[in-house]
């Protein structure tokens, strides 16, 4: 896996365990789990075209 691609990833987790802690502390937050998916999605995206 390149650099970009492993630094995304590891951003996209980050902002899972930051959503999970914000969700349990202050309560959820739509908007803040939609920015995460959205987030999750292109680091799929972009973790399959780099294999192809």
């Amino acid at each position: 896996m390149p650099g970009s691609a492993k630094a995304m990833a590891g951003c996209t987790v980050g902002g899972l365990v930051l959503a999970t802690a914000y969700t349990v502390a202050l309560g959820s937050s739509g908007w803040l789990w939609f920015a995460w998916v959205v987030l999750a999605l292109v680091t799929i995206g972009v973790l399959t075209g780099k294999r192809w």
